[in-house]
């Protein structure tokens, strides 16, 4: 493995630095995302529960035990708010709501930057392999050998398979993050439109 990286030529290092850099937040993503499961609709049901037997001090309680999960976070600042107007309230909560999803996204930016590099530093070092390999040739001139070009041929090669050997599994962990953020996020607005409704149930009643 050494031997290819060297092979590969200076353009591995950025490879490598960023693969590295891209690799710390998937770990960490997977591992954030894996803490949030819960099951939300059954959360929700007993917060509803609570709150139309009159005891928000319970349903608050139940929100609180669950702050890392982002439904608890915006149910609890709901029921704290609910005695403001509806349409006062509903913003509110969709801002708490957008905030729990800014959170979700966070450094996603950064790997979605790596996964767009990696094929273009690839790329790079298939430019200045070739280079490399011409440069020989024409120094060899007619003795050239295919040693002489090898060396030139293996950069090239290399960091064009690095390149995509990184971005291709990070392009489905990005995707996968997506799609589980998506469903968190639509998580949250169905969810917090029914606690509006039961809030708003509560005042007419």
């Amino acid at each position: 493995m050494w031997n290819f990286i060297v092979k590969g030529g200076p353009v591995m290092i950025p490879i490598i630095a960023c693969s590295i850099f891209g690799l710390a937040i998937i770990i960490e993503k997977f591992y954030f995302l894996r803490r949030l499961k819960m099951d939300s609709s059954a959360f929700a049901q007993q917060i509803f529960k609570d709150l139309k037997a009159n005891k928000p001090q319970k349903a608050l309680l139940l929100c609180e035990q669950n702050m890392d999960f982002p439904l608890a976070a915006v149910f609890k600042l709901g029921i704290e708010r609910r005695s403001l107007p509806s349409q006062r309230l509903e913003k509110i909560m969709e801002q708490a709501g957008n905030n729990q999803v800014q959170k979700l996204e966070k450094r996603l930016g950064a790997l979605a930057s790596v996964i767009g590099i990696e094929p273009l530093l690839g790329f790079l070092g298939t430019i200045t392999g070739l280079i490399r390999a011409f440069m020989s040739w024409e120094q060899a001139g007619a003795n050239i050998t295919v040693n002489v070009l090898a060396l030139g041929i293996y950069e090239a090669m290399i960091t064009t398979a690095a390149g995509l050997i990184v971005a291709i599994p990070f392009y489905l962990c990005y995707n996968y993050f997506i799609s589980r953020i998506k469903y968190i996020s639509l998580d949250l607005n169905n969810h917090g439109a029914g606690l509006l409704d039961v809030i708003s149930e509560l005042k007419e009643g």
